[in-house]
């Protein structure tokens, strides 16, 4: 453990394993945290074996705290994921500013609708098996204002089907998502502040007729849509 004597004015740190390199004006730039108590000698600190001041705390999200460090503002990327982590980081650090700023974000996000459809099905087994094997999605459509399902979705949302691009304002219906796992597009609605407003399905097909050459019959009987409304207010 370091024994409380003179920083340098550029430090060297080890944080979960993530090596950072930051100075020490920036990590006392806050008076009533954890790392000014820490860097003024004030608290013991751990050196690993490179020298570097170790601190057990999750290294990638420290990315932000050195941002909020720095000049007391923090931007997170669109479909953040991890703001109650973030949040929790910076609770430890004792850093209330950055708690604030974690919670004035989510407070300020833009009311809104999105919604979520699928086409599926059942596979079933082979040489007429009536046991189900496992749902089968053949694409997650999105609807909604484009801008609003840009910051929800991110990289996972396909525009490829949608004419106007650049057009953030408007609303489209012909976004879909680049994965087929209906629950993940669920969790990043959540982790957005989204909550279900309502759904509706069009149930099974049972005696559909003409059927496609090559497509199962039994597993064309169980041909289903759904839709799922989630609302931010």
């Amino acid at each position: 453990m370091s024994d409380g004597g003179e920083f340098p004015a550029v430090v060297e740190l080890n944080i979960g394993g993530v090596s950072y390199t930051t100075t020490l004006k920036s990590l006392t730039s806050q008076p009533d945290s954890l790392l000014y108590a820490i860097f003024t000698g004030r608290e013991p600190v751990m050196k690993d074996a490179k020298n570097r001041y170790f601190l057990d705390r999750d290294g990638v999200l420290f990315r932000y705290v050195l941002d909020f460090l720095r000049d007391g503002t923090v931007v997170l990327p669109e479909c953040f994921r991890e703001r109650e982590r973030l949040k929790t980081e910076a609770e430890k650090y004792m850093l209330h500013g950055l708690v604030e700023a974690i919670a004035s974000e989510t407070r300020n996000r833009p009311p809104g609708v999105i919604t979520v459809g699928y086409r599926g099905s059942f596979q079933f087994g082979k040489d007429g098996m009536t046991e189900v094997k496992f749902r089968k999605l053949n694409r997650i459509l999105v609807c909604g204002k484009v801008d609003l399902c840009r910051s929800v979705f991110g990289e996972t949302l396909n525009e490829s089907r949608d004419p106007d691009h650049g057009q953030s304002e408007r609303y489209t219906s012909r976004f879909f998502l680049k994965h087929s796992s209906l629950e993940q597009a669920f969790d990043m609605l959540l982790e957005q502040g989204f909550k279900l407003g309502g759904s509706c399905g069009s149930g099974t097909a049972g005696g559909a007729t003409d059927i496609k050459p090559g497509v199962d019959v039994e597993e064309n009987r169980w041909n289903h849509y759904n839709e799922f409304v989630f609302i931010r207010e």
